[in-house]
């Protein structure tokens, strides 16, 4: 969508914008295209349940989540309710070292994630109960964000194998991150998730708009190299980030490659700080795209450059940090690469 000539955008702009994309559904009716093949497994041997009770659903989610396995005939080798995120990679690793072949985790992305960590190259099957406020690896999967229909789908017994995504060697499923989006995701507290839910997005926007700068990106893919200034730039190994966003209309979780794409800013061969009209002109970039981010139609616009790569270097000025499914991973440079079909997961049956 053009930028309407002589219209007068501001922060607030951007978050109204952002605060409508995030009004809609939180996930797709249907379910999700272009999906990974699913095998059906009857019974895969003793499951165990760990839910993050402090993800934004997960203290009212796991005495619910627990009777509805049982009415699913699912019995649970073990149940724990944690309420230190950082014991949960222990947890899911002592609860494999015990028998599970079934590790069913309630929270949101970063729970999902860290849990994958433990899991990829096994074989052992992840369920992914949604509890979280962007979710974006169940909306990949086409997995509703309704407790009855996660654990429908573990009982269910669809698997998928879906690629995992590598940043300096640390694991990663939906999407990695620098600029604008790694620095709303500093300001996305527990608090604020808990306070705002679906609305945490747009607020802490609002709050690092008024700080925005861009940076000076070096981008080697496979051969290639590309260099821009960037208000964003996002490397996805699934469809969604920023709860619900779309990194590219075409991504999947199994086609062995990442999405790329970054939101360019004008030069800064002036060099300083942009500020003034500069600073504005970023931000109108930013509300224009934000308009196409829910469909896939940010990719067309004039200032988003894309690429698809299976190993990609990314270099900046200055360092940036880096964040990936909701976590800081560290600074730039940074290293990405796909480890495919490197995890199994449960998954709504085909159709």
């Amino acid at each position: 969508m053009p930028f309407p000539h002589g219209s007068r955008w501001c922060p607030g702009t951007v978050v109204r914008t952002l605060e409508a994309l995030h009004s809609k559904p939180r996930f797709p009716l249907e379910p999700a295209l272009n999906a990974p093949p699913r095998l059906r497994h009857v019974d895969e041997g003793p499951a165990v349940l760990v839910v993050n009770t402090r993800s934004r659903s997960g203290r009212d989610a796991f005495e619910h989540a627990r009777e509805l396995l049982a009415e699913h005939g699912i019995p649970l080798l073990a149940s724990h309710a944690l309420t230190r995120p950082k014991r949960l990679r222990k947890v899911v690793e002592e609860a494999i070292a015990q028998g599970a072949r079934r590790v069913l985790v309630g929270g949101g992305d970063g729970t999902i994630s860290c849990a994958a960590q433990a899991l990829m190259g096994r074989d052992v099957t992840l369920g992914v109960v949604p509890l979280g406020t962007g979710n974006d690896f169940a909306r990949s999967l086409g997995i509703p964000d309704t407790l009855e229909a996660a654990c429908d789908v573990i009982a269910g017994g669809y698997t998928a194998r879906v690629d995992v995504g590598l940043v300096n060697g640390r694991p990663f499923l939906n999407a990695a991150s620098l600029g604008l989006t790694t620095a709303i995701a500093k300001r996305l507290t527990q608090q604020l998730k808990q306070r705002a839910g679906k609305l945490a997005y747009p607020m802490a926007a609002a709050a690092e708009m008024r700080t925005l700068q861009p940076f000076h990106v070096r981008l080697q893919a496979e051969g290639r190299t590309l260099e821009v200034d960037a208000l964003q730039l996002v490397v996805g190994n699934g469809r969604y980030h920023g709860a619900g966003n779309m990194v590219a209309p075409d991504a999947t979780l199994d086609d062995r490659h990442f999405h790329v794409y970054a939101i360019t800013a004008p030069s800064m061969a002036d060099g300083g700080e942009r500020t003034g009209l500069g600073h504005l002109q970023d931000v109108a970039t930013l509300a224009r795209v934000a308009l196409g981010m829910r469909s896939g139609g940010h990719l067309e616009h004039e200032s988003v450059v894309h690429l698809h790569a299976s190993r990609l270097v990314v270099e900046t000025d200055p360092p940036m940090e880096v964040n990936a499914d909701g976590e800081n991973v560290g600074m730039t440079p940074m290293r990405f690469e796909v480890a495919p079909a490197a995890l199994r997961v449960y998954a709504p049956a085909p159709q």
